[in-house]
């Protein structure tokens, strides 16, 4: 199979936000990394986190998702905000935002042409089914090895594993939440034979349409969190509510921060937020 990305660096540079130790690289490294990984054909599948503000947030509140944030061999930024911390602060930038509903995506691109195949694990049957469809109407040369539900037991996770080997998927996209995607992925990882574990949140709803993302010029502005409380405040109002001041405090409270005070000038309002308080 062909390369079609340049392989970047084996060990890029890592930014400290929180408990996450997050990996500076785009989303064409991801896959390039995913390729070079998947064309070997060896070793334990890698486990790829993503994290935003309410993971930052759920990390400091939650010891079990912190733990399983620690096991990650791979992190990328989800969440804009912190990318733009990244370039204000000093130390290693972020160079753009990965979010997991773009680098599917650029996986289904690259797969399609590649002959790497998916398997989608979340979300209602209804949904995953309608979003392994769609996929395959949006890429015609990928192949979906296998799906299934999200909805399923401790002690049936066995079962799933099964199904996943059998299917011979390379990349398995969980889509459950956090933190229990996260949680399940681990558990996963000594199981099955994938080469990569990539978390994907409630990707699956928006690639089958239920979910709308933001236009273009809020998630520049990293204001894709403010168009989805807008459109779901039942579900999803508090959660950006409490969590998004609480993320920003832990990152403008990383030691990069206080570094970063000292070197780069920050908006009046963020150096407060991180300054010391009583």
């Amino acid at each position: 199979m062909t390369q079609l990305l340049p392989i970047p660096d084996e060990t890029p540079p890592k930014r400290q936000f929180g408990a996450f130790s997050i990996d500076c690289v785009s989303r064409g490294d991801l896959v390039a990394w995913f390729l070079r990984d998947a064309a070997r054909g060896w070793g334990r599948p890698k486990v790829v986190f993503d994290v935003n503000g309410q993971g930052l947030s759920l990390a400091r509140r939650d010891p079990r998702y912190a733990a399983a944030v620690a096991e990650a061999d791979i992190i990328h930024a989800d969440g804009g905000f912190l990318v733009t911390l990244s370039r204000w602060l000093a130390g290693p930038q972020i160079p753009e935002r990965a979010a997991t509903t773009d680098m599917i995506h650029d996986f289904a691109a690259q797969c399609a042409q590649s002959g790497y195949s998916f398997f989608l694990l979340g979300g209602e049957e209804a949904v995953n089914a309608k979003a392994a469809a769609r996929l395959q109407e949006m890429y015609p040369g990928l192949r979906i090895a296998g799906r299934h539900h999200g909805y399923f037991s401790e002690v049936e996770e066995a079962e799933v594993a099964r199904l996943i080997n059998r299917s011979g998927a390379d990349v398995v996209w969980v889509g459950m939440g956090k933190p229990r995607e996260q949680i399940i992925s681990l558990r996963l990882r000594d199981r099955i034979s994938a080469r990569w574990i990539i978390t994907a949140g409630g990707c699956f709803h928006f690639i089958a349409g239920e979910y709308r993302r933001a236009p273009a010029w809020m998630q520049k502005a990293n204001l894709e969190w403010a168009h989805r409380m807008i459109s779901r405040p039942r579900q999803l109002a508090w959660r950006y509510l409490t969590t998004n001041p609480h993320a920003l405090w832990i990152a403008l409270r990383s030691p990069a921060a206080d570094r970063g005070r000292q070197a780069r000038p920050m908006p009046p309002v963020l150096a407060r937020i991180g300054s010391d308080q009583t």
